[in-house]
């Protein structure tokens, strides 16, 4: 027994689920779509490892013999939300979904967001792509001095301020109180985040030190049961803040792909006997979310590149899962996430791939980790440790 990886990559869904029309998703495919949108990905090693074997991706061929077992996976939790898509991941079924607020938070949250965090007042309360607000806002933002309040499809309350006007720590002091004193029971919000930018009137650009205040996940997951069988627990990048830290011995802040990806590196070199749960954020940031195709594909050809130094790495008693949260398709007109289906890469060195099929949970990865570690548990899922 050695080390298990996950590697979430943030937003790379591979085709609708049963579901997609609840939330207005049809036709969502963000790689297949993204992969005609820019003719064709070209992936050598994600191919090998057997992506084309899950769906037909222009540019990434099926092999006959992939390095990897591969197959897709459903959500079944509701929504399509980071925060769900993540505690499905580590072995829950999320059976309540998040609150939403198509036109903006009302006045009673409003009232109380003021009250709490001594603000003198907002702008925005509307849902909004966050390049598109703070253009429209930002100038306002340095005259008066008041936070960007913001919302998407997603379960989120966003909170952007200029880094001179709100400094960071105070902007992340007014998440806090957000998370903690403003939106509490009966009132279900997965996230809080900060949005911190930069810039003048014209040219405000958003910065790297965005910080999510999530939920406590409802039960225990995977990274709790590890811990608590003094399993070592690492997470890197997103991750610690999805799960409101918890469960995690060891939390290492990430601000791209390119620090998550060497932060893996040496986590494989240092790390024996534990679990290391990743997640790549910048396909969703950057691309997904600002229907940015070119943007994405490039992303995802880093990553690709990154890939056999790491596989050199691993021993053949380390296993290594990549796959994504949700979907985020930036050929279609929404800028928010998609209801999809997400890949599943299964690879053991040495050992020949097979296929998975359809798994019915994301739980399935969480469930498979436990068994890998030997410890007992009542997650959702089926492993495929052995499969």
């Amino acid at each position: 027994m050695n080390n298990f990886f996950v590697i979430v990559l943030d937003g790379v869904g591979i085709g609708e689920l049963p579901d997609a029309g609840k939330y207005g998703d049809e036709g969502s495919n963000t790689l297949c779509n993204l992969a005609k949108v820019v003719g064709g990905l070209k992936l050598p090693t994600l191919e090998s490892l057997g992506l084309g074997n899950i769906e037909s991706i222009r540019g990434v061929n099926r092999v006959n013999k992939p390095i990897a077992s591969f197959g897709k996976m459903s959500e079944i939790s509701e929504g399509k939300d980071s925060t769900t898509g993540h505690w499905e991941l580590a072995g829950l079924h999320v059976t309540t979904d998040f609150s939403y607020f198509p036109e903006g938070f009302n006045s009673d949250i409003v009232t109380k967001f003021l009250v709490e965090t001594g603000c003198k007042g907002i702008l925005g309360n509307k849902p909004a792509s966050g390049t598109v607000i703070i253009e429209q806002l930002g100038e306002e933002h340095l005259n008066t001095g008041y936070p960007i309040i913001y919302t998407s499809a997603d379960s989120v309350f966003q909170i952007a301020a200029h880094e001179e006007i709100i400094p960071l720590n105070n902007l992340y002091e007014i998440c806090s109180i957000t998370r903690n004193k403003v939106l509490i029971d009966p009132l279900q919000v997965g996230r809080v985040i900060a949005r911190p930018f930069v810039g003048e009137p014209g040219s405000f650009s958003r910065t790297k030190n965005r910080k999510d205040f999530s939920l406590d996940p409802p039960e225990s997951t995977v990274l709790d049961i590890l811990l608590e069988n003094n399993v070592q627990t690492i997470g890197i990048g997103k991750v610690n803040d999805l799960f409101n830290h918890r469960g995690i011995q060891k939390q290492i802040l990430t601000k791209s792909n390119e620090e998550g990806c060497e932060t893996l590196l040496k986590s494989a070199v240092e790390t024996k006997g534990g679990f290391i749960f990743a997640n790549l954020v910048d396909f969703d940031v950057y691309f997904g979310h600002r229907n940015d195709p070119p943007g994405f594909a490039n992303k995802l050809v880093e990553f690709d590149e990154f890939l056999p130094e790491l596989l050199s790495t691993l021993e053949e008693s380390d296993r290594l899962v990549i796959t994504a949260d949700h979907g985020n398709d930036p050929t279609t007109p929404s800028t928010d996430h998609s209801r999809e289906h997400v890949p599943l890469l299964y690879y053991r060195r040495g050992v020949a791939g097979k296929n998975l099929g359809v798994r019915k949970t994301f739980s399935d990865v969480g469930k498979t980790v436990a068994e890998f570690f030997g410890v007992e548990n009542q997650l959702n899922g089926i492993s495929f440790l052995n499969e």
